[in-house]
């Protein structure tokens, strides 16, 4: 726990929350609200990686939706910033996000990069985040009260792909990443993990069109693997470009790389590639699996979904206790401990959370599969 233990109980599928929108606090934050209170969804909506930034917000409609359905009296509002997963757009958005007294807590930034561009200035203003998606392990050392990850880091993840590399018998992978913060970060650490396996591959630029210097790098070691660090966009390409290259090797890449979207860009050469995440599967929790499907014409959850939805609660939880300044929400997610869809929830403190899970997929028949987890 970050701080003295507050036991809330079992699940928050369906919350009956019966707290206040704004007010009842001496905080400014609380005092200044006009309207409902929010809670923000900070990360990209547009852009090269809008997929998984709509993921989160998806998973955060559905628990906002189910407070305002049980208590009409008490509604909470949505709020969105598009920051396209920009950390040069980011600090505008945050502090608009800090500038709106009734803005109560941020599910987010969604991005690792956007991250370390604008946390410093949610600590200072005392908004209290919880991040769904962003696992550089970098960003629990700086020493940020506010900060909090509901699924473990890259320092989890990393080491957990090489596992799955290596058992699958790849004994010479190239490794390369978009040199994001995101990207490279958990590039670095599956390379470190694999040791005199890895045969480093540099970075590429995610915008070009032409990643012709790395595959005839790639060709050239002679690998029968590749990990990329990056985003489901470039992954896509990448993969597509060895394929027509003729390089044969196992492609592998992370959670950046679990959407859609990676199929969509890659084509036929997407096939077989194995991707991993410390997210959880989509059917880790049937209730929520259902609530989901329900409120999105059938659609199954998609990567943070689920995280961000287990954010969300936390923060409603925090109202229907009667929390409503940003100072006192903050107090209630650092001793909170109870159990949410994807896992136990409660942080330690630097901000991480209980578990250290990670899931290996498969891209077969044109669709992401579960293998499970990685032992």
């Amino acid at each position: 726990m970050k701080k003295s233990v507050l036991r809330v109980g079992a699940s928050m599928l369906v919350l009956s929350l019966v707290g206040v929108a704004c007010g009842g606090s001496d905080d400014s934050s609380a005092d200044a609200c006009e309207g409902n209170s929010k809670i923000a969804f900070f990360g990209a909506l547009t852009g090269e990686a809008g997929n998984l930034g709509i993921n989160i917000k998806k998973g955060l409609d559905l628990a906002v939706a189910q407070h305002n359905e049980a208590n009409p009296d008490a509604q909470i509002d949505v709020e969105a910033y598009d920051s396209q997963g920009d950390p040069d757009q980011a600090p505008a958005l945050a502090d608009k996000a800090i500038a709106d007294a009734c803005v109560k807590g941020i599910v987010g930034p969604a991005f690792s990069g956007e991250s370390a561009a604008v946390n410093a200035k949610f600590q200072e203003a005392g908004l209290p985040l919880i991040t769904p998606s962003a696992t550089n392990p970098d960003l629990s050392k700086n020493g940020w009260d506010v900060f909090h990850r509901a699924l473990a880091g890259d320092d989890k993840q990393g080491p957990g792909a090489a596992a799955r590399i290596v058992a699958d018998g790849k004994t010479k992978v190239g490794v390369v990443d978009d040199n994001s913060e995101y990207g490279k970060g958990l590039a670095d650490i599956v390379q470190t993990s694999l040791g005199d396996k890895a045969v480093e591959l540099n970075s590429l630029d995610p915008e070009a069109s032409d990643y012709s210097a790395v595959i005839t790098a790639a060709k050239d070691a002679g690998v029968d693997a590749v990990f990329f660090g990056g985003y489901y966009a470039a992954a896509g390409k990448l993969a597509k470009q060895m394929a027509d290259a003729g390089v044969t090797a196992q492609f592998y890449s992370g959670d950046g790389t679990l959407d859609v979207g990676f199929i969509e860009a890659a084509g036929p050469a997407a096939e077989g590639a194995i991707l991993t995440c410390t997210c959880a599967p989509k059917d880790s929790n049937p209730e929520f699996l259902k609530a989901f499907q329900d409120a999105n014409k059938g659609e199954d959850p998609a990567t943070y979904a689920a995280e961000a939805y287990d954010a969300a609660s936390v923060f409603l939880a925090a109202i229907k206790d009667g929390k409503t300044s940003r100072g006192d929400i903050l107090s209630f997610i650092n001793s909170y401990d109870a159990a949410g869809v994807t896992k136990q929830l409660n942080w330690d403190e630097a901000g991480e959370v209980t578990g250290s899970a990670v899931y290996a997929y498969e891209i077969k028949d044109g669709a992401i599969k579960g293998l499970g987890l990685i032992k």
